[in-house]
């Protein structure tokens, strides 16, 4: 199992408009603290105008998060910040969203029961009873929420009751098929992540990969982003694409496909559960 970080082991990530003298008033709070900084990264957004960073600590005095969260807000107020402040070793907890097929699910499932994913799954929601078995057999608690037209608003109420009363920090739609209506996205702004494949928005609908393998696509890829309310379109946190050549089946194209969205996503949720994506209004900043 890979080694965490420690129980006085801190991470602070802000964002605020750019100006002079941040760095110092942030170091400076740290310092006063007796904390030794172990990994520190910064980035000035010069379109924007917006300063971006994420500083990992170690505590002198095991204060707390929530303590230290206290204590720097009036730094924050000062340079007009947007922050958090975790414990690094805090696992985020994840519900995972899923429909019929199951390869990111299997991916993310497998990833966290071996300590490569600092999440904590306190249960998987479908609107299809099909990874009923592959939950359980993880001793997860699995939710068979059915959707239809009429029972949208309902099924959707069924899910943020159970976000509120597991404390989820993060929602993951691991190919969960299902349009979220704009009320939901909003209330899951910035804590949900959504998969796809990369041939949108050319090759829609059921079996794009099959619609893909008639044209002779020569890239499979996949996106990981945060959900908003334009369908698809949502901040970017991760990508990545797979060549392929006319030797490729259907089959095997479907393979390479899924390979690619499940180490894609999997990517986005460890970075985004180690506190390294800030949002930066359409877009992301990922500290690697």
């Amino acid at each position: 199992m890979p080694h965490g970080p420690g129980p006085s082991e801190y991470v602070l990530t802000l964002s605020c408009p750019d100006r002079p003298g941040i760095v110092h008033a942030v170091s400076g709070f740290l310092v006063e603290r007796g904390a030794n900084i172990v990994e520190s990264q910064q980035f000035g957004d010069q379109l924007t105008d917006r300063f971006f960073m994420r500083i990992g600590f170690d505590a002198a005095e095991a204060a707390g998060a929530a303590e230290l969260h206290a204590q720097f807000a009036p730094v924050a107020e000062r340079f007009g910040m947007t922050y958090e402040l975790w414990a690094a070793a805090a696992p985020y907890r994840t519900l995972i969203m899923v429909s019929k097929h199951l390869h990111c699910l299997n991916d993310l499932l497998f990833r966290a029961s071996t300590g490569a994913l600092q999440i904590e799954i306190p249960a998987v929601v479908s609107n299809h009873p099909d990874a009923g078995a592959l939950v359980r057999s993880y001793g997860l608690d699995f939710h068979h929420i059915p959707v239809t037209a009429e029972t949208k608003v309902d099924a959707e109420k069924q899910l943020m009751e159970l976000v509120d009363e597991t404390g989820t920090h993060l929602v993951v739609l691991a190919r969960y098929m299902q349009v979220l209506t704009d009320d939901l996205c909003r209330q899951l702004s910035g804590r949900a992540i959504n998969i796809h494949h990369s041939f949108l928005p050319s090759f829609k609908g059921a079996r794009p990969y099959h619609q893909a393998f008639d044209r002779g696509v020569k890239l499979v890829g996949a996106t990981a982003h945060y959900v908003t309310g334009d369908l698809d379109e949502g901040p970017i946190i991760e990508q990545d694409v797979l060549r392929v050549d006319h030797g490729y089946d259907q089959d095997q194209l479907v393979s390479a496909g899924r390979d690619v969205e499940a180490q894609v996503l999997s990517r986005a949720v460890r970075w985004h559960a180690e506190s390294r994506v800030l949002l930066n209004g359409e877009r992301t900043v990922v500290f690697r």
